[in-house]
């Protein structure tokens, strides 16, 4: 299992992941010593306790905004698919009703024609 060291808050953190995973967990420790550095710079020295749980509420508080906003699209998603489909039968209903008239329409002009070619 590989092992990488990320720095957070200055501080030195030796990590294992699985194979191939690095980078993103590079990444992701970056992000946390970034939010930490921004909060250190919004409230000064108020202890490195205080702003790990800052930071990981911070964190949180994105990660419970992208799952309501993900919610709301696949809710979203789900009715356009409904009204989708809804609209597709309504329009085969409409393709069906046409072809009934389009038939009796078609019968009417043959009867007609049949009284006018016997009367003649």
């Amino acid at each position: 299992m590989p092992q990488i060291v990320v720095t957070i808050d200055g501080k030195t953190y030796r990590m294992a992941c699985a194979e191939g995973e690095e980078q993103h967990l590079e990444t992701l420790a970056a992000d946390v010593d970034g939010k930490i550095a921004e909060l250190r710079g919004s409230f000064g020295q108020i202890g490195d306790l205080r702003l790990t749980v800052m930071a990981a509420i911070m964190a949180t508080d994105q990660l419970y905004e992208t799952r309501r906003r993900l919610a709301d699209l696949q809710a979203r998603f789900d009715a356009d698919t409904a009204s989708h489909g809804a609209r597709e039968a309504s329009e085969e209903t409409t393709r069906e009703e046409f072809a009934r008239s389009l038939e009796e329409t078609a019968a009417s002009i043959e009867r007609i024609s049949a009284k006018l070619a016997g009367g003649q």
